[in-house]
């Protein structure tokens, strides 16, 4: 038997039968069960995620009671199982009042190993797909941040940071590769933030030409330089009472640092050609690659 390789639950009383089955699932952790008893201790102590069931199990061999009793408790125990039916021509009806009662297919016998190793590999396709889903959505639920899925216990400690200075006035720098959220976590900061109704201005420096950046930031005064026309209000400015989210901002040109640095030290703006200091209440998040 390969290293961990997929649990598969036959349930059966035909020892023939399941020999056939060990054979064709030799890939599989196979579990043998000719009673419903054997099977539901099976699933109580295992994580199935597909089980083989034929409806025809003792004490009513010729019947489905036990078989469709079986099936209820598998499901009841792990609904997630998907549990494939064997049925013969005679007995296609309780097969199809199997599937009302959660059995994911059902098979016809005689047994056709093909078809049957194509339908047990799709249902434990499904059942990964939904196991998925699950442990996503729970990731989804323990997330401390709305809007973040995080299953590692690196990024839940970075959104876990995220929640408790989000409420402060402390500038972030945010660090990361590109492409990896540093802008969401900018966004999320804003909106657990004492500012959330404030507006949340990005702005990429990295661009911005550096002939245009200190006045796309500060702003400018009409006639300040060539072409402006009329007075112009800095992203510092427009961010007052919200967050100014500075992106790249490890490409600020170092003429430029000197005068952010008095803006976040004392969170006063002059714009360019202006001489009146404007004073601002601007929550600081940088980020760089």
């Amino acid at each position: 038997m390969p290293p961990n390789s997929k649990p598969l639950l036959i349930v059966d009383d035909d020892t023939g039968l399941l020999r056939q089955f060990r054979w064709a699932f030799s890939d599989h952790k196979v579990f043998p069960a000719g009673t419903r008893r054997e099977a539901v201790d099976f699933v109580k102590r295992e994580a199935i995620p597909v089980a083989i069931l034929d409806l025809g199990l003792p004490p009513d061999p010729d019947g489905a009671s036990e078989g469709l009793a079986t099936l209820t408790e598998i499901l009841t125990i792990a609904p997630a199982t998907k549990v494939i039916i064997a049925t013969g021509n005679e007995t296609r009806e309780h097969a199809l009042r199997a599937i009302a009662l959660g059995a994911y297919d059902f098979y016809q016998k005689p047994i056709d190993i093909d078809a049957l190793q194509l339908i047990v590999s799709r249902a434990e396709r499904i059942f990964e797909l939904e196991d998925e889903n699950r442990r996503l959505a729970e990731s989804a639920r323990a997330s401390p941040v709305d809007g973040f899925i995080a299953s590692s216990s690196e990024m839940l400690r970075v959104l876990r940071n995220i929640e408790k200075i989000a409420p402060t006035d402390v500038a972030v720098l945010l660090l990361g590769e590109s492409g990896t959220g540093k802008e969401l976590l900018a966004q999320a900061l804003h909106k657990m933030s004492r500012r959330p109704a404030g507006p949340f201005v990005p702005i990429n420096c990295a661009a911005i030409p550096e002939t245009l950046l200190e006045s796309e930031l500060f702003g400018h005064e009409k006639g300040a330089f060539t072409g402006a026309l009329r007075q112009n209000i800095g992203r510092i400015e427009s961010a007052d009472r919200g967050t100014l989210f500075l992106d790249e901002i490890g490409d600020v040109p170092l003429t430029m640092q000197v005068k952010l640095l008095r803006f976040l030290q004392d969170q006063i703006v002059e714009r360019v050609g202006g001489r009146k200091p404007v004073q601002v209440d601007v929550r600081i998040v940088c980020a760089t690659n």
